[in-house]
């Protein structure tokens, strides 16, 4: 009976736990080193980021996106640039694919909130990713 009774204990703290869930990652946020202003918003049903402004232009670098592997899209300007695209909740964090336009590459992608605020942006290559942080702006 004891064991009955511990079980269902168990059980009922188990199962009143909340779902963790995904804190809000839309907004305005300073890219690594600031280069950029990226604004993430609801896309949809998901989220998505473009790029807001180029605060800090790679030097002799061209505003477009230059290294896309499509020909055709390599005059289309930085600023507009959607880098994230189709996040969705997943959990404590978000889902979907990151565009690096110095490499011109997409990789799969998660993004969450630090602690203190910040973003951590990972873009991922199976199981080996490389993570950024991100400033929120006001």
């Amino acid at each position: 009976m004891k064991r009955a009774a511990l079980a269902l204990a168990i059980f009922a703290a188990t199962t009143a736990l909340p779902a963790l869930a995904a804190q809000p990652v839309t907004g305005r946020w300073s890219t690594v080193d600031g280069k950029a202003i990226v604004h993430i918003a609801p896309c949809g049903k998901q989220l998505c980021g473009k790029i807001e402004r180029i605060v800090k232009p790679t030097p002799g670098r061209p505003h477009t996106d230059i290294n896309n592997a499509d020909p055709a899209l390599r005059d289309r300007p930085l600023v507009g640039l959607g880098l994230l695209t189709g996040f969705s909740e997943a959990g404590d964090l978000w889902k979907g694919t990151i565009y690096d336009p110095e490499s011109g590459k997409s990789y799969t992608s998660k993004v969450s909130r630090n602690a203190n605020g910040t973003l951590k942006v990972q873009g991922c290559i199976a199981f080996f990713c490389k993570t950024q942080t991100w400033t929120p702006l006001r």
